[in-house]
């Protein structure tokens, strides 16, 4: 007897489990599917396989501002270009990042150096955080495991989270406002530029569209509750190829 109810609770908890898990992905579903409308439908967003984006702002280092310029250009989530110019303490700073695959590479000035194996992966990590919220299209991969997380509010608004596994391992949540389904939240750990870890949140704001895609043209993001990054971006562009040595070794 003993055997048999043990037998019966292993039975109902497994099923439990399992319809559990059913609803999670319905429900996870329904939000991503729900998003990807309201970004532009995955017809429009298939066809965004390279993006192109400029933004101005600034970037905070011990609760001083510094005034930056960034363009940015991705092909998928492993080949990535980006190049910024900063003033910062009255010296001008320029650099540039490249992401090509499983190699990297950074240049400040004219210092250029290839990135390691740990810094790629953290490069990648970086891009997907950045690029993902964009189209959401990745998320329909077999590479990204998604589950229901808690629901906050963002600005005020109700909005649906979602708890994303990459195949790095690692997770971060996105949050969508429930009335308009769009991205408006996400949250990470991430590395920062000396290894350090930080809690990263960052904020889509001013929706605005671009040929049929919408682009949040504010981003703003804190870590560990102090401020980073607030930007504005001023052109967004889906590109139908990439400049050729967009993603080549910057040296």
């Amino acid at each position: 007897m003993k055997r048999f109810l043990g037998t019966l609770l292993v039975t109902v908890l497994a099923s439990g489990t399992g319809r559990a898990a059913l609803a999670d992905d319905k429900d996870t579903g329904a939000v991503l599917d729900k998003a990807i409308k309201a970004l532009g439908g995955e017809e429009k967003l298939a066809k965004a396989k390279i993006l192109s984006w400029k933004s101005k702002g600034t970037i905070s280092f011990n609760d001083t501002d510094n005034a930056v310029t960034l363009q940015g250009t991705t092909e998928g989530l492993d080949r990535y270009r980006s190049e910024f110019e900063g003033d910062f303490n009255g010296n001008t700073v320029k650099g540039v990042t490249v992401l090509n695959g499983d190699k990297g590479w950074r240049k400040f000035g004219d210092n250029a150096m290839e990135m390691d194996a740990d810094a790629v992966k953290n490069e990648k990590r970086t891009l997907a955080i950045q690029v993902v919220p964009m189209t959401l299209l990745a998320l329909k991969g077999k590479d990204f495991k998604l589950a229901s997380a808690d629901e906050e509010k963002v600005d005020g608004k109700p909005a649906a989270g979602v708890k994303v596994t990459g195949p790095d391992g690692k997770d971060f949540t996105i949050y969508f406002d429930k009335e308009s389904g769009l991205p408006v939240r996400l949250v990470a750990k991430v590395a920062g530029f000396m290894g350090d870890e930080f809690t990263q949140e960052t904020t889509y704001i001013s929706y605005k569209d671009f040929d049929g895609i919408k682009k949040a043209t504010k981003v703003v993001s804190k870590r560990d509750g102090m401020k980073f990054i607030d930007m504005d971006i001023t052109e967004f562009k889906v590109l139908d190829k990439a400049p050729a040595d967009a993603f080549a070794d910057p040296s």
